[in-house]
């Protein structure tokens, strides 16, 4: 028997800082788990074999040592983290989960060996893209950087890629990533990981053709600043602001497809010179993404077969091209198995779109569903890059631990993935499982694709879209909902928007009392996690989905003239996005305190705001031009409604004191 126990001691002759890194993780994770004791010391010893291949490891448990072989650094790390995991039970998502450990003096191990698999995906990583709650929140129990954290579990998962942020973060965190072992690849609209344009010069037109030579100097930089890195260069051309280069131009030699997809590969071929002037073999990708997707399938892209094609699903997790705006064809993205090169995908599980994704709520779609779309990829030849769209991590933290087992080939189903979740982080809880396997049955649909299930966003953006044509112009409709409530007046918009969440309502609220008891059968750390994460989650959705039914109420009753109706039910609608809001803060707990403080994406604040303005314009049409009527009749009894002596007697309520009043 091998005696683990705070006296091991983990011996290396590596000084790389990936190495010494993981040498930190188990260190830490053998003091977490390990109280003193008088055990006999013994030791866990890394070993180079260059024999191996690259990221692949051996680990021996003999009676006196754990030997650790591996030719290479990230071999070391995942050697280290596999002993954290299978021995220590340090799960992958230990820290965004709350994975919490009785101190022990010691396991006894018996002698075995374990050989690594090779993975099925080639570059396998997380983009932490739209992290704006991890901009506001800070710091672990330890004081430890969130960042670092978030690196250690793509890691613990597998993972050996990220972009590491959006624009300045990624800029930031690179040098912390690249130290820990992992590659380093980029967002599309951030070619070579370079300063955007409008950063670096504010006062200069992004334009191409006026301006070619500070384009070339921003992606000189980047090659310069990361060419002692581990990168996968991002290769492309796009607008500043995540568009078609041509709505930057204002000369008007792109107006074919030809010309657009020409000077396209032109550029990347300009980068692919830029990038081998400094650096040796380099590996190479570009995003087939939104407009790029469409010049390479009608030929005007040209691209080497070094280059790894990289297509995205639609936000929703289907290969398919995403929608835009009210432009939605579904043109397939799957990787081809026709194609000539290398080929890869970035996916999400979280997404940010202004119209139905999810951003602090889960993927609304199956792991099964998952599933069926990641295995045809790799049945493609989609196996050379994945990229996956994490945001903020802790939301998402399901999802992503199961894309992380597609990236050995593993399958993947809403059954198994439940009970192992559950196993991991709630000591096997069934009726834990039960709640997150039934989660996406729960969700509401809006469309008749099998992705067309709402996040958050529905309920949120729609809503503010509406109020805000409401109070500019109700007479106009809203051109940005045409996609899902066509052309009619804003009046038929709002109760098709409206219509939609009514129409799943039951099912919702259903999952919710479910969810509820769940709850309420749970004790200690368990109930505090399952109430923090997916009931919240719940919560978001069978709030937010109720303000948009009573926005739709509220809506009807204005249009029947009856202001005070509208006003209550308005007052009602914004409670329930206030509600969201109350859970959100709630669930701040220790090192997750202000973890939704920065909520400006699906901003559930915001949303109760707009409706409070509407609430406003009910009251001036509906109340007198004193502010007093509604207030005499709510507020004085029946005898003094009509002495006018009394008119000045008090001042005037805002319109939320007068609707706590009139809602009862």
């Amino acid at each position: 028997m091998f005696i683990f126990s705070r006296n091991t001691v983990i011996k290396s002759e590596r000084k790389e800082k990936p190495v010494l890194h993981g040498i930190d993780m188990l260190e830490r994770d053998r003091d977490k788990i390990f109280k003193e004791s008088d055990c006999p010391a013994n030791d866990i010893v890394l070993e180079e074999k260059n024999a191996l291949p690259e990221e692949q490891f051996t680990v021996v448990v003999s009676h006196d040592r754990i030997t650790v072989t591996a030719g290479d650094d990230l071999g070391f790390v995942y050697g280290l983290l596999y002993i954290s995991e299978h021995y220590l039970g340090v799960k992958p998502f230990w820290f965004w989960l709350d994975q919490r450990f009785e101190r022990i003096e010691r396991i006894d191990l018996e002698e075995t060996s374990y050989e690594s698999v090779t993975p099925a995906v080639r570059f396998r990583g997380w983009f932490f893209n739209d992290e704006v709650l991890m901009l506001k929140w800070k710091k672990n129990e330890n004081g430890a950087d969130g960042w670092k954290m978030a690196f250690e579990t793509l890691l613990r998962c597998g993972g050996n890629m990220t972009i590491p942020g959006t624009d300045k973060m990624s800029r930031r965190n690179r040098k912390m990533a690249a130290e820990m072992g992992l590659w380093i690849t980029h967002h599309h609209a951030e070619p070579l990981g370079a300063e955007m344009f409008v950063r670096a010069y504010p006062d200069v037109e992004p334009n191409f053709m006026e301006h070619p030579e500070l384009f070339y100097r921003l992606w000189e930089d980047a090659v310069r600043e990361q060419k002692d890195y581990k990168v996968v260069w991002n290769l492309c051309f796009r607008g500043q602001g995540d568009v078609p280069f041509w709505a930057n131009d204002t000369s008007g030699q792109f107006d074919t497809p030809q010309k657009q997809g020409k000077l396209i590969s032109d550029l990347i071929k300009k980068q692919c010179d830029i990038v081998k002037k400094y650096v040796d073999n380099p590996v190479f990708c570009t995003n087939l993404y939104g407009e790029i997707m469409e010049l390479y399938e009608q030929g005007y892209i040209d691209l080497d077969e070094d280059i790894i094609k990289v297509r995205a699903d639609n936000g929703f997790g289907k290969m398919v091209t995403r929608r835009r705006d009210n432009h939605c064809v579904r043109i397939s993205s799957m990787p081809d198995e026709r194609d000539n090169g290398a080929q890869g995908i970035y996916y999400h599980v979280s997404f940010y779109d202004l119209q139905a994704a999810n951003h602090i709520t889960m993927l609304p779609n199956s792991v099964s569903f998952v599933d069926r779309e990641l295995t045809e990829v790799l049945e493609n030849g989609g196996s050379d890059f994945w990229v996956i769209n994490c945001s903020n991590v802790r939301p998402h933290a399901y999802y992503l631990d199961a894309v992380s087992k597609k990236w050995f080939g593993k399958s993947i189903s809403d059954e198994e993935q439940s009970r192992e979740f559950a196993l991991d982080y709630y000591n096997g809880s069934d009726p834990v499982a039960m709640c997150y396997r039934k989660y996406p049955e729960a969700m509401i649909p809006y469309g008749e694709h099998e992705d067309d299930h709402m996040g958050e966003q529905f309920y949120t953006e729609n809503l503010r879209i509406i109020a805000h044509h409401f109070l500019v112009d109700r007479n106009q409709n809203a051109e940005s909902l045409y996609w899902i409530a066509g052309t009619g007046s804003l009046y038929d918009q709002t109760m098709r928007v409206c219509g939609l969440c009514r129409n799943g309502m039951e099912g919702l609220k259903a999952y919710y009392h479910l969810c509820e008891q769940v709850s309420q059968s749970l004790a200690g750390a368990e109930k505090t996690l399952f109430d923090a994460t997916l009931f919240l989650q719940v919560k978001i959705h069978a709030f937010c989905a109720e303000g948009v039914v009573l926005f739709g109420e509220a809506y009807d009753a204005y249009a029947d003239r009856d202001y005070k109706k509208a006003f209550v039910l308005f007052g009602k609608s914004a409670e329930a996005f206030d509600s969201a809001d109350v859970a959100m803060r709630a669930s701040e707990y220790g090192e997750w305190k202000d973890f939704y403080l920065n909520d400006c994406f699906a901003d559930v604040k915001h949303t109760a705001y707009m409706i409070r303005k509407v609430m406003g314009v009910i009251r001036e049409l509906g109340d007198n031009v004193r502010h007093d009527a509604w207030y005499h009749e709510y507020c004085y009894a029946k005898e003094d409604q009509n002495v006018y002596l009394l008119l000045v007697t008090d001042n005037h309520m805002t319109d939320w004191e007068l609707y706590e009043v009139m809602k009862e």
